[in-house]
């Protein structure tokens, strides 16, 4: 399957690295960056709109401070999302797809992340009223001038998908996908990952486990408690082994910014999990044995 600029298996979401979350200090974040690199996470997630468009630069300042080489990190950034917030004068949340816009917010976020370019550049959100060529046109010159190394979406479906390939290439889709919300891998999202050798991330990989106690991650509970001394792995760690099984090669962003959580996630990596178990897991999140 597809895999760009060398993202290591686990990719390091910073979504509540910032304002939304855990609000760490630049020092925090260097510390945090090092660890990542020490334990082989050494792909970063963003969004411009992240901590209300302040994360990239919170981040970026750490980075700029620690010393580490660009070579050795790969970036991953959004965009199109106008969202509400003190930096940004909307009346309402809406998308922007317009070429002047994905090529200021691109730039911005350069800037912002204190680099002279990212490894992929995701369009954010589907827009109803999503063009193709004005799309095509930024993210070519974008390609075309270093700034974005690799071009694809997240959150899009395989025709929303294939109405931009009309114009650009789509090299990765990152979605929600997850033990509990596991629909992309009914609807042809996946499927038409490994149809066009395109790159597959999940965001929230770990779904509602949790976050919530309900009858369905109770059912998932008791499966995995014989599988915890099976495996010699944690919940965590079975729960993204198993979403790493598909033939999609799918890349948890995992949005933990705890150390130890980090690191247990990168040993996931190397559970293969047997057939049944894995199955055992899917019959327990939907309450019932596949047809």
């Amino acid at each position: 399957m597809k895999t760009l600029a060398n993202f290591s298996r686990i990719i390091a979401g910073t979504m509540t690295w910032g304002a939304w979350g855990k609000k760490l200090s630049k020092q925090q974040m260097i510390t945090l960056m090092n660890h990542c690199l020490e334990v082989g996470v050494t792909t970063f997630d963003h969004a411009d709109i992240y901590g209300g468009y302040g994360n990239e630069e919170e981040f970026g300042n750490a980075f700029a401070s620690s010393k580490i080489s660009r070579h050795k990190i790969q970036l991953v950034t959004k965009c199109g999302i106008q969202y509400m917030a003190k930096a940004r004068d909307n009346k309402v949340k809406h998308y922007d797809y317009s070429r002047d816009y994905i090529i200021w917010s691109a730039e911005r976020s350069l800037e912002k992340l204190c680099t002279e370019y990212v490894d992929l550049l995701l369009l954010h959100r589907p827009s109803p009223l999503m063009d193709p060529e004005p799309i095509a046109r930024a993210a070519e010159e974008l390609l075309k001038s270093g700034k974005i190394r690799s071009f694809g979406v997240s959150n899009f479906t395989p025709s929303q998908i294939a109405m931009l390939e009309t114009a650009i290439p789509v090299e990765a889709n990152q979605v929600e996908c997850s033990l509990t919300a596991e629909s992309v891998m009914y609807d042809g999202t996946l499927d038409n990952c490994i149809t066009h050798n395109r790159m597959a991330m999940a965001w929230s990989p770990l779904g509602s486990y949790f976050r919530e106690d309900d009858d369905r991650t109770r059912r998932i509970r008791e499966a995995l408690q014989p599988m915890k001394s099976k495996y010699s792995a944690t919940e965590d760690q079975l729960i993204l082994a198993w979403l790493m099984q598909h033939p999609a090669e799918i890349y948890p962003v995992v949005g933990t910014s705890n150390p130890r959580r980090i690191a247990d996630s990168m040993k996931a990596v190397e559970i293969s999990m047997d057939l049944e178990d894995w199955f055992i897991l899917l019959k327990a999140s939907q309450g019932h044995e596949v047809p």
